[in-house]
């Protein structure tokens, strides 16, 4: 399931306001305001320094932008001030303790804008608030499955009710890889191109496999077993199979497609699921040939198939 969480104007100040020594100076009705995630249509910035052209939802004014707004007369002088305050900003923060104008904090209250001014220069304010804001306003989805790290990338594994995940996922812990997430792991798209997954902090370094239960990963392996969160790369999709049924089946080409993850393209690969079979070598063997594919754009198949032709042609 997708969700999009849209904090307030309130708890960026609860999360932030100690750590960027953040003052809240006027403006206090606006403390039930929402963020919203940045559409292409509004052209609106989450966070950014005051430009009259473009506008954001968090405006910062540093030294350069507040020596030119304090140079301004008149006219000229409401005519920014109605910009800096425009409906679809919802806080103002001035760096390096700069004293607002009293103007701003008539705006600030008549608008219902939340003013803020900061001991902190410029540069960290931007870099803080876009970071919490780009995170905490991301599109989420929940899926589920078992979300490991083997061999330095994530990977989660999928199935039906009852395939195994979590026991495979147990002899990939002994083995010396990382579990992330049981059950239900949330991912988020933090980039054009990256997918974060981590695990809900109720269940955050459980494991529940059946016949011994509840299992708390870091006390019964330590630190080392479990990671917070970890980038998706992909996806291996345990099948349970009958191979009486896959004897004419093309033993040279993997089962392997993509899965659509918040808008990206996911590998997924096909493990057949059979008495005998050591899932967990299977597994660090996919993970291997597709850091070869991604890496390299190497196919096994394909070298093997030229191989073949070369010496039928040398025949």
């Amino acid at each position: 399931m997708t969700k999009n969480y849209q904090p307030t104007v309130n708890e960026l100040f609860n999360k932030l306001g100690t750590q960027l020594k953040i003052k809240w100076v006027a403006g206090k009705s606006a403390a039930n305001k929402m963020f919203a995630r940045p559409s292409s249509e509004l052209q609106i910035d989450i966070v950014g320094y005051f430009n009259p052209i473009h506008s954001s939802q968090v405006h910062i004014l540093d030294n350069a932008e507040m020596t030119y707004i304090k140079s301004l007369e008149g006219n000229m002088l409401d005519n920014v001030l109605d910009k800096l305050f425009d409906p679809s900003c919802l806080a103002v923060v001035i760096s390096n303790q700069q004293k607002p104008l009293k103007a701003m904090r008539a705006l600030a209250e008549q608008r219902s804008i939340a003013l803020f001014v900061s001991t902190v220069g410029g540069e960290p304010l931007v870099d803080d608030l876009r970071y919490y804001l780009s995170r905490t306003l991301a599109e989420t989805v929940t899926l589920h499955g078992v979300f490991m790290e083997v061999i330095s990338i994530g990977v989660l594994l999928t199935g039906d009710s009852g395939v195994g995940k979590s026991e495979l996922a147990l002899e990939l812990i002994t083995r010396g890889h990382r579990l992330i997430a049981d059950d239900a792991p949330i991912f988020t798209r933090i980039a054009p191109d990256i997918i974060q997954g981590a695990s809900p902090s109720m269940i955050q370094d459980f494991l529940e496999v059946r016949g011994l239960g509840i299992l708390n990963i870091r006390r019964m392996y330590g630190d080392s077993a479990v990671k917070e969160s970890k980038y998706l790369r992909l996806i291996v999709d345990l099948k349970i199979t009958d191979t009486n049924l896959n004897i004419n089946e093309d033993r040279l080409k993997s089962t392997s497609g993509h899965k659509n993850v918040l808008g990206l393209s996911i590998p997924v690969f096909t493990l057949p699921v059979a008495p005998g079979r050591n899932l967990s070598v299977l597994v660090e063997a996919a993970v291997r040939n597709h850091i070869l594919r991604a890496g390299g754009n190497y196919y096994a198949e394909e070298e093997i198939a030229a191989r073949q032709k070369h010496a039928m042609e040398n025949d």
